[in-house]
């Protein structure tokens, strides 16, 4: 007989933090697959929806509102640039800066990746029924929120 048959998992594997942080690395996994079987990352999705939800902008502008830092978003920029998806321009009201603006090549990324993402969301969330998925959405955004304001900080989902 097994000696390891009989033992029951250890109590730290029904720890909230324990269950999170693992669950966390499977969503991380599987949607950065998703993404990168289509040539993109979590970060060029973030751009792309950001600048399709609140238009073209300049890059500070668009760091605070995706929440990328300067360094890694201009990074993304320059490649999504590179594809034809974004499209920089000089700020008329200040040459110094450039405003970044969604291309019609840009806003067809983003709908291959709005689909990869909701596959991959389907595949995380499929144990759960479709209450279930509200719920869980619900609780963890509230956990999220709570964590956000305590830190005065921004999660980075979706490098």
């Amino acid at each position: 007989m097994d000696p390891q048959a009989d033992e029951s998992p250890p109590s730290w594997r029904g720890l909230p933090s324990w269950l999170l942080s693992q669950t966390a690395g499977h969503a991380q996994r599987l949607v950065t697959d998703g993404f990168s079987a289509v040539g993109a990352r979590g970060y060029h999705y973030r751009l792309l929806a950001t600048l399709a939800e609140h238009g073209p902008a300049s890059q500070a502008t668009l760091g605070r509102r995706s929440g990328i830092h300067l360094s890694d978003m201009v990074a993304a920029i320059n490649e999504l640039a590179e594809r034809g998806q974004v499209q920089r321009a000089p700020d008329p009201s200040d040459r110094r800066r450039n405003i970044v603006s969604l291309t019609a090549a840009g806003r067809r990324q983003l709908r291959l990746l709005e689909q990869e993402l909701a596959a991959r969301q389907d595949e995380l969330l499929a144990p759960l029924t479709p209450e279930e998925r509200g719920q869980l959405t619900e609780l963890l955004s509230r956990l999220l929120d709570h964590h956000d304001r305590r830190a005065g900080a921004t999660a980075e989902p979706w490098r």
